[in-house]
């Protein structure tokens, strides 16, 4: 089955922004475009208690944004769902059969990224597809070449496999070029183990310890996508921290998510949080495989 791209909108600039950068993306990867919009009576005081009045505020909005659409991409296949209902419930649900959901955040302007709301966070949270956050103001511009596709990688080759699959697979709907980065810091002494002290020792030290588990993690990729060029970046320091160092003139950045439930709401790692509230360029939260 083709999976679509879906976006979710609200009327916002940012989720206008959002629904720009899907219907790019479908035409890129060739697929059909479905636009959903959660709305609660609550939402639209303006439109006074009338129920049927409301669900059509919100039918009319999203119609709106769809012939806009349209006359941009005027072969591009779009789909429609008017659903009442909670947002963050509905949007998770629409992700599930979708190549990935694109959501609007609204920015902090120039100097930070992302402010990702709860409905944001919980989506990003509990989706089984990649989720991607584009802020308002996103142009078409930032996508030309020679922007690169930032991905982050850590772990065995199989704990990054779908944060690289996706990268790759957009980077080549694209034509855009991959750096991938592996961020890396040293154990504390008490962590250290015989074992482990060899296999440093065997391959030289540290550093060249984590190049070569970048180059073993990206070698099946490059091998599938042989025409995507991949610059690897190998770096001291907190993951986000460096991803964020690189990325200034990326297109679109790409991380993993490690989601858990604490007691005060869903939590998407430390490395997603960092880079969505500070990341320049939209960026793509991709669940485990």
């Amino acid at each position: 089955m083709t999976r679509p791209v879906t976006a979710g909108v609200d009327g916002s600039d940012e989720s206008l922004a959002a629904l720009a950068w899907a219907a790019r993306e479908a035409v890129r990867r060739d697929l059909a475009l479905r636009v959903v919009h959660a709305w609660r009576p609550e939402e639209h005081p303006a439109v006074d208690g009338d129920h049927d009045a409301q669900e059509r505020w919100a039918r009319e909005a999203v119609d709106g944004a769809v012939r806009a659409l349209a006359e941009r991409h005027p072969t591009l296949t779009v789909t429609t769902a008017v659903t009442e209902g909670v947002p963050a419930d509905t949007l998770t649900a629409a992700g599930a059969d979708a190549e990935l959901l694109v959501l609007g955040s609204r920015g902090h302007g120039q100097v930070v990224g992302f402010l990702v709301g709860s409905v944001g966070q919980q989506v990003i949270a509990e989706a089984g597809r990649p989720v991607v956050l584009v802020r308002a103001g996103d142009k078409a511009s930032t996508e030309v070449a020679g922007h690169e596709i930032v991905v982050g990688q850590e772990g065995e080759p199989e704990d990054s496999a779908a944060v690289l699959e996706f990268a790759f697979r957009t980077a080549a709907a694209r034509g855009a070029a991959i750096r991938a980065v592996r961020a890396w810091t040293l154990p504390p002494v008490f962590s250290y183990s015989p074992a482990a002290m060899k296999v440093l020792d065997e391959a030289g030290g540290p550093e060249p310890y984590e190049k070569r588990a970048l180059a073993d993690a990206l070698r099946p990729w490059r091998e599938r996508y042989p025409g995507v060029h991949v610059l690897e970046h190998v770096e001291m320091g907190s993951a986000g921290q460096v991803l964020l160092s690189v990325a200034g003139g990326a297109q679109l950045m790409v991380v993993g998510r490690r989601a858990r439930r604490t007691a005060v709401g869903a939590r998407i790692g430390s490395v997603a949080h960092g880079v969505l509230h500070h990341a320049q360029c939209p960026v793509a939260v991709v669940p485990p495989a």
